[in-house]
């Protein structure tokens, strides 16, 4: 018996065009506005000022474009240190704990030697010892797949929730400052990032990064080799590439990335260190970088519209009294429907035609 042709076919679609492809984003980016305006209309809000009040309260004033910047500083550092392994198919979901355990690197030398030594090589070895922390924990997967081709996305993802428990222990044990708090206490002056601007020096050195990160992945041969191991891992032993030594090298420059923001984080932001301390960034970065098509410039646009929603809710639930969850509510869809549409990008859909039906 002859099979019938499927009702709907989804085939993979071929040299679509550029103007098409921005015509699908721009066309998902509305479609989100204007479910984002439904949501504000059921929660009885007027979505034009609704979003008004989102825009003045991140972008309205310097304060909030100072505290729009400090959210948007790490996501954007998160999301160019993972674009670096999901160029070569490596899952590196381990961003938050590389954070975490830069921000444990960071601290060691803020708490120890917070009292002893000048501000700027006091500084000088945070950064290190954070960049070195983010760069062994992003090492210990890569090792594993390596050696034994593990599963780096779960890998990461456990090692995540280690780092969590170690910051966890040194705060309700040998970091803690008042018995029983729970607390590590702040670190000292000579340990807190100066400000450019109102505004903790790290933004300055993740622009920089942005630059240093379009070069790397475009102009170097380890960026070629990075881009021909995503390919295909195949093609890239038949060239002669060390596949293993790139897996390797690339995750700790990830991993060393990761912990520069949680040295920038504990430092400059919190200037402290706590089990939470990531606060989610490392996960909202992986949708950060996918969104961007694992492109530095485009990074910094979409961190920054997350940090404007994620700043402008607060300003929505005092202003007009619109729960702050809403934001949240606002910002997934608007990450659903430009995800979403990278579909409509790579496949279409075909109807059976009345013939085919036949």
């Amino acid at each position: 018996m002859e099979e019938k042709t499927p009702l709907i076919r989804v085939v993979k679609n071929e040299n679509l065009s550029k103007t098409k492809i921005w015509c699908i984003r721009l066309s998902a980016f509305v479609v989100a506005i204007l479910l984002g305006c439904l949501i504000f209309v059921i929660c009885g809000a007027n979505p034009i000022a609704a979003y008004g009040e989102i825009i003045k309260g991140a972008i309205g004033k310097s304060t909030g474009i100072k505290q729009t910047i400090k959210i948007a500083t790490p996501l954007l550092g998160a999301a160019l240190a993972l674009g670096l392994c999901f160029k070569m198919k490596y899952w590196n979901c381990g961003a938050e704990g590389q954070i975490t355990m830069g921000a444990l690197g960071a601290a060691f030398f803020a708490i120890n030697f917070g009292t002893k030594l000048p501000s700027i090589p006091l500084l000088l070895l945070m950064c290190v010892g954070g960049v070195v922390c983010g760069a062994v924990w992003g090492l210990i997967p890569a090792l594993f797949k390596s050696r034994w081709n593990t599963n780096e996305t779960l890998f990461t993802l456990m090692l995540n929730y280690i780092a969590i428990g170690i910051v966890a222990w040194l705060q309700g044990g040998p970091w803690e400052g008042k018995p029983g708090s729970q607390i590590v206490p702040n670190f000292p002056k000579a340990a807190v990032l100066p400000k450019v601007m109102g505004i903790q020096c790290g933004w300055i050195l993740i622009i920089l990064l942005v630059f240093v990160m379009f070069f790397y992945m475009n102009f170097t041969k380890q960026g070629y080799e990075i881009a021909v191991l995503g390919e295909s891992e195949n093609t890239a032993r038949y060239a002669g590439m060390n596949v293993g030594k790139v897996i390797i090298r690339t995750a700790a420059i990830s991993g060393g990335i990761c912990g520069l923001v949680g040295f920038m984080v504990a430092s400059g932001v919190n200037q402290t260190i706590y089990s939470g301390i990531a606060g989610g960034v490392g996960f909202t970065a992986i949708t950060v970088a996918w969104l961007a098509q694992l492109n530095p410039f485009a990074m910094t646009v979409i961190a920054f519209l997350l940090a404007v929603l994620s700043k402008g809710s607060s300003a929505l639930q005092t202003a007009m009294g619109v729960p702050s969850s809403v934001s949240e509510i606002i910002k997934g869809i608007l990450l659903l429907c430009l995800l979403g549409c990278e579909f409509f990008i790579n496949y279409k859909m075909i109807l059976r035609s009345k013939k085919e039906a036949k």
